[in-house]
């Protein structure tokens, strides 16, 4: 009989062994994550943490703006205003594939002006993380590229100057470049002043750029200031307006006119023609750009007899009665001759009548250094103080020897050079009875106390004498105010070239007013007028008296003419003598 045996079923658990060694890898595993955690967040934490920092901790700048700049009324000049930049990512361009949407690329290059190949070629470089595609544009096409939606191209909020007075106060304020830098006028000279530096803080972002956390102030910032002008905004509207008007008329190349107050010395209007407008980037030239009241020199021609005169009397070289001998003469091969011929005159007919002649005499008689001096005292030669950029100190004659023509026609305006703003202030200085102010382009609180540089008594005998300049019968008649006693110098010199002298002139008048107690003083130029009349009273002088009849008004200076005598006050008495004039032909 035979025995079935069942058959043995087949084993199929781990033998105990190999489960133990597979716990004690679990476990050995699961140790070293545990110690390695510790090590990481107790041992040595700082790598850790470091790695978290620069996904997460940012340096940021709080936004900074530009200072103001305002009239003396408080009239804005320069201000910033918020604008954008549109940016982008070339590397976040490709990644995002945006450069498919070609629609979207055209309509972003037609709203930026840009060639779209062009636009395309500055985000071609996948490797580059940051370029410009536009700076300071305006918030509706800011709001239109939003709405394009494009991978990797942002906005980013920046500020741009704007002027509001345009090219009226161009010369002066001047303008700044695409990053906010003064690049022209008191923008460039009190750059520091106006700008600020920017405060920056350390911050914790997350993934979406949101600030979580503040970590606190990195480096300090600067505010920027603001800076208020001796300008007034409305003389200098009427100063501009008046003075484009003289040049466009007399078909001028350039013209140039600076109003200052004589108490304080204040700049209180100063404008140039041709100008530009600091709003338009795109349209700046140089030579518009230029303060030419402060840039560029010239022969000041018969304006510079006055100084020369008070020169005269206070070294006793000639006094009020004296009578010259005024026709014409030759000189070192030269002919000095006048505009208007008279047989002869005293030193009040020479003024009056602007006698190249009597002044060459008087001249003749002096020593130059002499003449020199005086002019250096009134504020020629040397800079005005005012720190604008670009000005010239002109140039006086410094010579070992002088012939007897550059003697003569010293006395006359010729063989010096000077700045349209020297001349002024060399005006003001006569007017304030030979005390010499600073010249300030920035609003001052307090009238500064001033230098006596030449004798009072000189000073206001010439001042009073200046005023038949403007009567009639004088070369300056167009410049006349009614209702106020006006006093000043026409000037006509012919324009240096090389080997010599042009036929082109500038024409010139410089004077102050009222004459009893004068509160401004003004020059008047016109450089090169081609529209047939060229002497400084008829291109200028009406120019002078549109705008200081403009000033006495609106600063409400009481007229003084007709004149009243004041019994208390000494009367100047000037000895004459009948001449006779004859218009020269």
């Amino acid at each position: 009989m035979s025995v079935k045996r069942k058959a043995k079923k087949p084993d199929h658990s781990l033998p105990q062994w190999r489960f133990l060694t597979v716990i004690a890898f679990i476990l050995l595993g699961f140790a070293g994550l545990v110690v390695r955690t510790g090590w990481i967040q107790i041992v040595d934490p700082d790598r850790l943490r470091l790695e978290g920092d620069l996904r997460s901790l940012r340096t940021t700048a709080d936004e900074s703006g530009r200072g103001m700049v305002t009239d003396r009324n408080g009239e804005q000049l320069a201000v910033s205003v918020p604008v954008q930049a549109v940016w982008a990512d070339p590397k976040a361009v490709h990644e995002s594939g945006s450069l498919d949407n070609t629609r979207a690329w055209q309509a972003l290059a037609e709203v930026l002006g840009i060639d779209v190949k062009e636009l395309t070629s500055r985000i071609a470089d996948p490797r580059r993380r940051f370029v410009y595609l536009q700076r300071q544009i305006t918030p509706a096409v800011a709001e239109y590229v939003s709405k394009l939606k494009l991978g990797g191209v942002y906005l980013r909020r920046e500020s741009r100057r704007y002027y509001p007075a345009g090219e009226i106060s161009a010369h002066i304020v001047g303008m700044t470049n695409i990053d906010g830098s003064g690049i022209e006028g008191v923008e460039r000279s009190f750059n520091e002043w106006l700008s600020s530096v920017p405060a920056e803080r350390k911050v914790r972002k997350d993934r979406q750029g949101r600030v979580i956390e503040n970590i606190g102030i990195v480096k300090e910032g600067k505010k920027a200031n603001n800076l208020v002008l001796s300008i007034d905004q409305r003389l200098q509207s009427l100063a501009y307006s008046s003075l484009k008007y003289a040049t466009e008329v007399n078909k001028a190349t350039s013209g140039s006119l600076v109003l200052l107050d004589v108490t304080t010395g204040e700049v209180l209007a100063m404008v140039n023609t041709p100008s530009y407008n600091p709003n338009n980037r795109g349209q700046y030239q140089g030579f518009r750009a230029r303060n030419r009241t402060v840039t560029d020199t010239y022969e000041p021609g018969s304006t510079l007899k006055p100084l020369v005169a008070v020169s005269a009397l206070e070294h006793g070289i000639t006094n009020w009665s004296e009578v010259f001998d005024t026709r014409p003469f030759n000189i070192g091969g030269k002919r000095v001759t006048d505009s208007h011929r008279m047989a002869q005159g005293n030193l009040g007919d020479i003024l009056k009548f602007s006698s190249n002649i009597g002044m060459a005499h008087i001249a003749l008689r002096m020593p130059p250094q002499q003449i020199v001096d005086t002019l250096t005292q009134f504020g020629l030669g040397v800079d005005s103080g005012t720190g604008l950029m670009g000005e010239s100190s002109g140039m006086l004659p410094v010579r070992r020897r002088w012939s007897e023509i550059e003697r003569a026609t010293l006395g006359f305006g010729y063989g010096l050079r000077i700045t349209p703003l020297q001349l002024a202030s060399a005006y003001a200085t006569l007017a304030n009875k030979g005390i010499r102010k600073p010249i300030s382009i920035l609003k001052v609180n307090e009238a500064p106390q001033g230098e006596q540089v030449v004798s009072r008594k000189d000073a206001e005998a010439v001042m009073l004498q200046l005023e038949s300049v403007v009567e009639h019968g004088g070369t300056g008649t167009k410049a006349e105010v009614p209702g106020y006693r006006v006093a000043g110098k026409t000037g006509t010199a012919k324009v240096a070239i090389a080997g010599g002298y042009g036929k082109d002139y500038v024409g010139t008048f410089a004077g102050f007013a009222p004459v009893s107690n004068p509160r401004f003083a003004m020059v008047v130029i016109i450089n090169e007028p081609q529209a047939g009349a060229y002497y400084g009273g008829m291109v200028a002088g009406p120019t002078f008296a549109e705008v200081m009849s403009g000033a006495l008004q609106l600063y409400n200076v009481p007229p003084d003419a007709p004149q009243t005598i004041d019994p208390n006050k000494p009367q100047i008495s000037l000895a004459r003598q009948e001449v006779k004039v004859v218009p020269h032909t």
